[in-house]
């Protein structure tokens, strides 16, 4: 069931991926998509698993997670909106070439749903690990020692909140 009109969801999807480019080009941090999402919001990172709570999203998933990755590249591809659901798809860019020239990328998808008031309750992003920790080794890229290191058994928990 839809809550919003489209054009009320759109407008707020675009202004986050507005917030998101301006991160790729180094005019500001991933805390600044804080103010996209609601107090309870839920976000599901592949790494971190199941993050509750505003708080515990600035110092996790846009806080540790991201320490070090200031020159990976995030661009969005394109977007598909059904309802208040939204779909993003992404590519996530390490730094560096192949041989070939080609870039170490990897294919992400974010599902957000919106809660109104131009924020979201809930992200899931989806991302291979498996791909991604093979193009970093294949790089050569090297993590900083102060990156946040994810939980050893994070909570992979997927239910969209209720409201």
């Amino acid at each position: 069931m839809t809550d919003h009109k489209r054009d009320e969801v759109e407008a707020a999807i675009l202004r986050y991926i507005s917030v998101r480019d301006d991160i790729d080009a180094g005019k500001g941090t991933w805390g600044d998509l804080a103010q996209f999402f609601t107090d309870d919001a839920v976000f599901i990172d592949p790494a971190w698993g199941r993050v509750e709570g505003l708080d515990n999203m600035r110092a996790t998933v846009f806080g540790d997670a991201m320490i070090g990755l200031d020159d990976w590249k995030f661009p969005t591809d394109f977007y598909a909106i059904d309802g208040d659901t939204v779909v993003v798809k992404w590519t996530q860019i390490i730094p560096g070439q192949r041989e070939d020239g080609t870039p170490y990328a990897q294919s992400g998808y974010s599902t957000l749903l919106y809660a109104g008031n131009d924020k979201f309750s809930y992200e899931e992003d989806l991302l291979n690990m498996t791909h991604v920790m093979h193009d970093v080794g294949e790089s050569g890229f090297q993590f900083s020692p102060e990156m946040g290191m994810p939980p050893q058994h994070p909570n992979r928990d997927v239910t969209k909140p209720t409201r």
